[in-house]
């Protein structure tokens, strides 16, 4: 596995694989708190480490493009 961060046009700009709700929210442009609310009702792929989630930028990228059908967002729950 290639430990070194992925680097955008923006020098300033460090895309990390793992990333934190606050990162994966900037990432998806969305409020932190609807990261969370996504990740607890299973309708985002992530993972809890350590009582804490994680998100892979990768895996947020085919479940926003909905070209992988085994990250696809589950029929809403009312």
């Amino acid at each position: 596995m290639n430990s070194s961060p992925l680097r955008t046009q923006n020098p300033g700009l460090v895309l990390k694989d793992v990333m934190t709700p606050r990162e994966a929210a900037r990432y998806l442009s969305v409020h932190v708190r609807t990261i969370y609310r996504l990740a607890r009702d299973g309708e985002i792929p992530g993972r809890k480490v350590g009582g804490s989630w994680r998100f892979r930028r990768h895996t947020l990228d085919e479940w926003l493009s909905g070209s992988n059908p085994a990250v696809a967002s589950p029929v809403r729950r009312k």
